[in-house]
């Protein structure tokens, strides 16, 4: 199987840990390379239509029931060659899904259940093949396991299923195995590129799921390291020195933002997954861990650290973080209105995360149509606003303070936006509020490219007058 997998962060909190009572799963979407052209679309719903989805990055070919749901999808541009990986969305029946965050696992487990590379679903399809067919969170993870059981894994990855009421984490390590932990209500998670979850209690299948024979597979083979207790991270996971610099200090610096009253060691291998923030979070707090470069801290590659201080650590928002999204559902929203997806179609450091109804199915033709590389028209959302984010930080302590206003005056423009949006899906279903949702989402695309625009047009002039290619001649000579 041509390896294409993403290395991404995530970030997961529960209803009682947000500040508006929604839930939230979030993660950013870091590809190989620095351009990975990606579009979104909304798939249609379909009735009495066996079918099949295939990859193109192995030979896996999964059945489709006869009938599937509308739903949204990132799809990469260059398909056939880099995979689909539709990546993040929410379904007709408000269901969100993300994946993948990749995972791996040792060469113990691996020895026993190794992954079905050349068959086995992969991220390719891994949305196509599940989101189109679940109710609930809880159903995704029981409808995923199922195919797992069936075709095998491919790969080892982390996926996300959301709704109003809960936040699944499903973690597939081997050819054959997975466990999924809900987060608490009252609780956040944070992981990036290893082994997240660590105890799990097969007491509690309301907060637990697994395999129906990994326990069995554990100990046939004397997996378990603990002398006590069944930590998954533990069994199946690694903890090498390219997890120390790749991996742990992502997750460190996650919880530095989300609990910054306690103290951790960003080379820590039992960084807690899930934790009690002191605070009720906010949307933009989940933006700050996504976005971030380790700010604050000797470790930020645009910070004051010394050199070998600067590249110590794998940032968090990188220039191949091709989106970044937050899978919001607010209850306080009518049901048609209450999910969102905030995207963020550049690097999330320099670009705001726009919000998208999940029921509002006709996308904008600037998000929808990307072409493989960049047009100066800039009709294109995914052109436009990595084309921002290669200018702010081409002169970035210039540039900055501008960005920052730029971006805080989207939020507040946002949260308007749909507070006067949302209502006007009361009383409907979620196919009658597609037409009015989607009349207002190309309203608010046309008027963040034109404030994008502008600001782009700023940036440009003022960074020609920063040249060093200028010469004053003394007045005096």
């Amino acid at each position: 199987m041509k390896k294409n997998l993403s290395a991404c962060t995530t970030v997961l909190v529960g209803k009682n840990a947000t500040i508006d009572g929604s839930t939230m799963a979030a993660r950013n979407d870091d590809t190989f390379g620095p351009l990975t052209p990606q579009r979104f679309v909304t798939y249609p719903a379909y009735h009495n239509q066996p079918n099949q989805v295939k990859a193109y990055l192995n030979k896996c070919v999964v059945d489709r029931p006869a009938d599937g749901y509308r739903y949204q999808g990132t799809p990469n541009v260059n398909y056939k060659t880099e995979g689909v990986f539709d990546e993040s969305g929410f379904n007709e029946k408000n269901v969100g899904m993300s994946a993948t965050e990749s995972t791996y696992s040792n060469e113990r487990v691996l020895a026993f259940d190794p992954l079905v590379e050349d068959t086995g679903i992969n991220e390719d399809l891994i949305v196509a093949a599940t989101l189109p067919f679940i109710n609930s969170a809880r159903e995704g993870v029981q409808y995923l396991g199922q195919l797992i059981k069936k075709y095998g894994s491919a790969e080892g990855n982390g996926v996300i299923f959301s709704d109003k009421n809960d936040v699944w984490y499903m973690e597939i390590i081997t050819g054959h195995h997975w466990v999924a932990q809900r987060i608490p209500d009252d609780c956040y998670a944070v992981t990036g590129n290893r082994i997240a979850i660590q105890e799990v209690d097969f007491n509690d299948p309301d907060n637990f799921m697994w395999d129906d024979t990994i326990r069995e597979f554990v100990a046939e083979h004397h997996l378990n390291p603990d002398r006590d207790g069944w930590n998954f991270r533990h069994i199946f996971g690694t903890a090498t020195v390219f997890d120390q610099h790749y991996n742990t200090p992502r997750q460190w610096y996650g919880h530095k933002v989300l609990s910054p009253d306690v103290e951790m060691d960003p080379l820590d291998f039992d960084l807690p997954f899930i934790m009690k923030a002191d605070h009720k979070i906010t949307l933009e707090d989940v933006e700050e861990v996504l976005s971030s470069h380790y700010q604050n801290t000797p470790y930020d590659p645009l910070g004051h650290g010394t050199d070998e201080e600067k590249h110590m650590f794998r940032p968090i928002s990188l220039n191949r973080t091709q989106n970044s999204h937050i899978l919001q559902v607010r209850p306080d929203l009518p049901e048609a209105a209450s999910t969102i997806m905030w995207m963020s179609f550049g690097i999330p450091t320099f670009t705001p995360y726009v919000p998208f109804f999940g029921n509002a199915a006709d996308v904008d033709a600037s998000y929808k149509n990307t072409p493989k590389e960049l047009n100066m028209n800039l009709k294109s959302a995914y052109w436009m606003y990595r084309a921002l984010s290669m200018i702010v930080e081409s002169h970035h302590a210039e540039f900055l303070q501008a960005d920052l206003d730029y971006l805080k005056d989207a939020r507040q423009y946002f949260y308007k936006w749909i507070d006067e949006t949302a209502p006007l899906a009361e009383g409907m279903d979620n196919n009658e509020a597609s037409d009015v949702l989607s009349e207002k989402t190309h309203e608010m695309v046309a008027e963040m490219a034109k404030r994008t625009k502008e600001l782009m047009s700023q940036l440009i002039m003022h960074g020609l007058e920063l040249s060093k290619l200028t010469f004053i001649m003394d007045k005096n000579l």
